[in-house]
This record gives C-alpha cells, sequence and structure tokens, in this order.
C-alpha cells in the first residue's frame, strides 16, 4: 500500500514542476489513472482478494512527469524519469509507483509488468491528445467531446505532434482495450477536471 497522501504528493509536484501546462497533464494523468483504478478493481475497489489503492494510482499519475521541468534530458541517471526515481526512492516512495514511472518512458528499457505499469504507460500520451483536442474547440469543452474527433486528430500527424501516436496505439494493445474504447475511458475520467484544466 502507499505511504504517501495526495496532498504530499501534490506537495512535491508544485515543488519540482512551475509550468501550469505540466501541472495540469499531471492532474489529467492522475484522474485517469484514478478512473483505470476503479475500473479495473470495482467500485468496491477489492476484487477476487485482491484491493487497488488508488492513492498509489493517482499518485503514480501526479508524479510522473514531476521531474520533467527541472531534468528535461532523457539521459541517466541525471534526466528525467531517472532523477525523479532517484528523489522518490529518497522520500520512501513505494517500489511499483517508481517502476511505473520509469516504465513509462520507452528509453529506459523498463518492462511494464503490472497493470499500473501498463495504465500509466497508455493513459500518458493519450491524454495530452484528449487535451489539446479540447483546447481547440471553440467552446473548450471537452463534455461536448466526442471520440470520433479525437480519432480525426489522432490521425492527423501534425495536431499536437509532441503527443506520441505509436505509444498511444502501443499502451491501448498492452491495457488490452479497443483505441475507441480506451479514449473513451479518458475523456470520462478527464470531465469532471473540466474547470480546471479548460476554464469551463
Amino acid at each position: 500500500m502507499s505511504t504517501k497522501t495526495r496532498e504530499e504528493s501534490l506537495a512535491l509536484l508544485h515543488e519540482y514542476t512551475k509550468s501550469t501546462s505540466l501541472l495540469n497533464h499531471a492532474l489529467a494523468v492522475e484522474a485517469c489513472m484514478r478512473w483505470y483504478g476503479s475500473y479495473f478493481y470495482g467500485s468496491h475497489v477489492q476484487t477476487h482478494g485482491e484491493t487497488v489503492d488508488l492513492e498509489l494510482w493517482g499518485n503514480t499519475g501526479l508524479l510522473h512527469d514531476f521531474d520533467y521541468e527541472m531534468f528535461p534530458e532523457p539521459v541517466a541517471p541525471d534526466g528525467h524519469p531517472f532523477a525523479g526515481n532517484s528523489i522518490l526512492e529518497k522520500l520512501g516512495y513505494p517500489e511499483e509507483l517508481r517502476t511505473a514511472i520509469m516504465g513509462h518512458a520507452l528509453y529506459t528499457n523498463t518492462p511494464r509488468v503490472t497493470l499500473l505499469d501498463k495504465t500509466l504507460f497508455a493513459v500518458d500520451e493519450l491524454s495530452g491528445l484528449i487535451t489539446a483536442s479540447v483546447l481547440v474547440r471553440p467552446d473548450k469543452s471537452i463534455h461536448n467531446l466526442e471520440v470520433k474527433s479525437v480519432m480525426k486528430k489522432f490521425k492527423d500527424k501534425a495536431f499536437a505532434r509532441g503527443c506520441n501516436r505509436e505509444d498511444i496505439r502501443l499502451g491501448a494493445e498492452e491495457l488490452g482495450i479497443p483505441l475507441e474504447q480506451h479514449t473513451a475511458n479518458c475523456i470520462e475520467a478527464m470531465k469532471p477536471l473540466s474547470q480546471q484544466l479548460f476554464g469551463v
């Protein structure tokens, strides 16, 4: 079980990250992680004797890029996410959280084995594409965003170039969820953050 609260993790995020877009990305990924934690383990967060720690799932999303602003280079041991992993280890964050965060960057060559690992990778880039899809809408409303609109943007390589389409496709495959359904799930997860992320 996670030994860290959301408040502690949020404070750590703000200590290392000042960019509004990066902070919003962390919140979006957190929302998707918490949604999927409940989705996989049921509304009672216990299935077949397994208990899901939604705080752990949420914190994994919150902190997956917390070191990126200070250590943006993808190199070991001083870049993202290697530097963040060291910081998290010193602070006593659980191994499963740190392994998932390492695994969300393909270049670390960290295997994604658990649902936590696979989910973080699957929601990271997709949440960014969903955010970008909302921000170009005249109404800036995620509540009116349709999956087919995001899929159209997915196919348009000139749109939101920073969102890695292959990572998005691979992430859905690893979860075993069709991309369209995975997109619908993440849109649903992000809707409660509409005001915070998009101002509407």
